[in-house]
C-alpha cells in the first residue's frame, strides 16, 4: 500500500514541476523544470549507488524487483463496511488464529515474457506482517480488519521486467467478501530500494518519469512522464529531452525540458503524458530504469 502512495506522491511531484513552469512567472528557456543538471547528474549517480546496495542485499542478483505495491485486494467494500479501506491503509490487520507455512520452500516467477525464476516464499504469517508493516497508521476509531484464513495463491504485479504473475498469500477476512493479497517472496529475493528523504519544497528539478519501454536489442529507451500539452513551437508548449546515467546494474533517466521562447506566459494548469527517448551505452538487458528524483524503479516493457 505504502508503494502505491509513494508513486501518486511522485507523480503529483511531478505534475506540480511541470505546473510550475507554466505560470506567468516562468522562464522560457527551461520548461520551468528549473533543472541543475550537474546536480541532476550527482543525484542519478546516488541513486545507482543505493540501488547497487539494494542488489546486493537481496543476494547480487535483481532476480525479482517490483514497481508496484505488493498488497493487493480481490473485490469492493460493502457498504457496511466504510471504515475498512481506511483500516487496510493504517495496516490494523490481525489473524484470528494461526497462519499456513507455505506448502514448499520455493515459488515461480513467471514474466510475460516467458522467463521464469524460482525464489523462496515467505510464510502466511510474514507475509502479513508485512502487510501490516507497509500501512500508513494510526486510523482512530478503526476497527481491525480480522484474518479468518490463508491460501497460496498468485498475484498479477510490475516489475522492472515487465508484468509479472508472482507467488501471493490470500487472505480472506471477517464479515466481508473482499480477499487481501500480499506477495509471498521472501524478502532477501526482492530488491528493496530505500529512497532519501523526500522535500517536496527542495525538489531537484527535471521531471519523474512514469515506465519505460525498449526492445531486446535497442539502444534507445522511450520514457513517459507528466509534461506540456503541447511542444515548445507553440505557446505554453515545452520540448523534453532525455539523458541516461547507467551502471551495470540499473539506469536513471533525466528528463529536461525547454519552453516557449517568447518570455513568461500565463498558462493552463494542465499536464499530459509526454514521452522523451535517451540513447544507452548498450541495450538495457535485465537492467531496472529509475527515475531520478527519488531513485525508484519504475515499469519497463521489453519487446522483441
Amino acid at each position: 500500500m505504502r508503494g502505491r502512495l509513494l508513486r501518486r506522491g511522485l507523480l503529483g511531484a511531478a505534475a506540480l514541476t511541470m505546473l510550475a513552469g507554466c505560470g506567468a512567472a516562468a522562464g522560457p528557456s527551461d520548461g520551468g523544470a528549473g533543472a541543475d543538471p550537474d546536480r541532476l547528474r550527482q543525484r542519478a549517480r546516488e541513486a545507482l549507488a543505493r540501488y547497487d546496495e539494494a542488489v546486493r542485499a537481496a543476494g547480487g542478483e535483481p532476480r525479482f524487483v517490483p514497481t508496484s505495491g505488493l498488497t493487493g485486494q480481490l473485490g469492493d467494500w460493502e457498504p457496511a463496511n466504510g471504515d475498512n479501506k481506511l483500516a487496510l491503509s493504517a495496516g490494523m490487520i490481525d489473524a484470528r488464529g494461526p497462519l499456513p507455512d507455505p506448502p514448499r520452500e520455493t515459488g515461480t516467477v513467471r514474466w510475460e515474457s516467458g522467463q521464469k525464476r524460482q525464489v523462496p516464499l515467505l510464510s502466511a504469517e510474514a507475509a502479513l506482517r508485512r502487510l501490516r508493516e507497509a500501512g500508513d497508521g494510526p486510523c482512530p476509531g478503526c476497527v481491525p480488519l480480522e484474518v479468518t484464513a490463508a491460501r497460496l495463491s498468485t498475484a498479477r504485479i510490475a516489475t522492472t521486467r515487465g508484468p509479472a504473475v508472482v507467488p501471493a498469500w490470500e487472505f480472506a477476512l471477517a464479515g466481508t467478501r473482499v480477499r487481501l493479497t500480499r506477495v509471498a517472496v521472501a524478502d532477501e529475493a526482492v530488491v528493496t530500494v530505500t529512497p532519501p528523504p523526500w522535500d517536496p519544497d527542495a525538489a531537484p528539478g527535471g521531471h519523474t518519469i512514469q515506465s519505460a519501454t525498449t526492445t531486446v536489442d535497442a539502444r534507445e529507451l522511450t520514457v513517459t512522464f507528466v509534461g506540456s500539452p503541447g511542444p515548445a513551437s507553440e505557446p505554453c508548449g515545452v520540448d523534453y529531452t532525455a539523458e541516461a546515467v547507467e551502471s551495470t546494474t540499473a539506469v536513471v533517466v533525466i528528463v529536461t525540458g525547454r519552453g516557449h521562447g517568447d518570455g513568461p506566459q500565463a498558462c493552463p494548469a494542465i499536464g499530459a503524458t509526454r514521452t522523451a527517448t535517451a540513447e544507452l551505452e548498450r541495450p538495457l538487458g535485465e537492467r531496472a530504469v529509475l527515475e531520478v528524483q527519488r531513485g525508484l524503479p519504475v515499469p519497463v516493457t521489453v519487446t522483441g
